[in-house]
């Protein structure tokens, strides 16, 4: 990956709404050559998707929670089942296994604290071989970013 491309996934995670002509004025190529870069960082898996992102809370979506889990056993099937179970439902964002104290943390939105406090009661707290949980309400996201960093050299 030279400069070019990092060019490419720097402007494209600013806006992928830009067109390829766009693109090509902002790094100096040509609309081909970056037609080409852009298909083969896609083809390499560089660049996953496309997506758009959304204001939770013109969604009504108003709470963000972490949740830290911890199971009562951590064998293969277990977490498997774990993992399976919870990653069906929408209010779950993202599910990250850890190291330490807890296996692992969820990320989930909900409406409000009592939408919150229904899902953790009649899903969280009913998934087999739940051994503890622990909710932390966020109060105030002072970064929010899906950009990564990407060196320009």
């Amino acid at each position: 990956m030279d400069l070019k491309d990092k060019m490419i996934l720097s402007i494209i995670q600013e806006d992928s709404t830009l067109s390829v002509k766009e693109i090509s004025e902002k790094i100096g190529l040509t609309f081909t050559p970056t037609y080409e870069r852009i298909k083969q960082l896609e083809k390499h898996g560089i660049i996953q998707k496309y997506v758009g992102l959304l204001s939770r809370e013109k969604l009504g979506l108003n709470i963000v929670v972490y949740c830290n889990v911890r199971l009562k056993e951590q064998s293969k099937k277990v977490l498997e089942t774990f993992e399976n179970h919870i990653g069906k439902y929408d209010e779950v964002q993202e599910i990250i296994s850890l190291s330490g104290e807890y296996d692992y943390m969820l990320k989930i939105i909900a409406k409000d604290i009592n939408s919150y406090n229904e899902f953790a009661v009649n899903v969280i707290s009913n998934i087999p071989n739940i051994g503890q949980y622990h909710s932390s309400i966020v109060l105030h996201e002072v970064k929010k970013s899906t950009k990564f960093k990407i060196d320009l050299e």
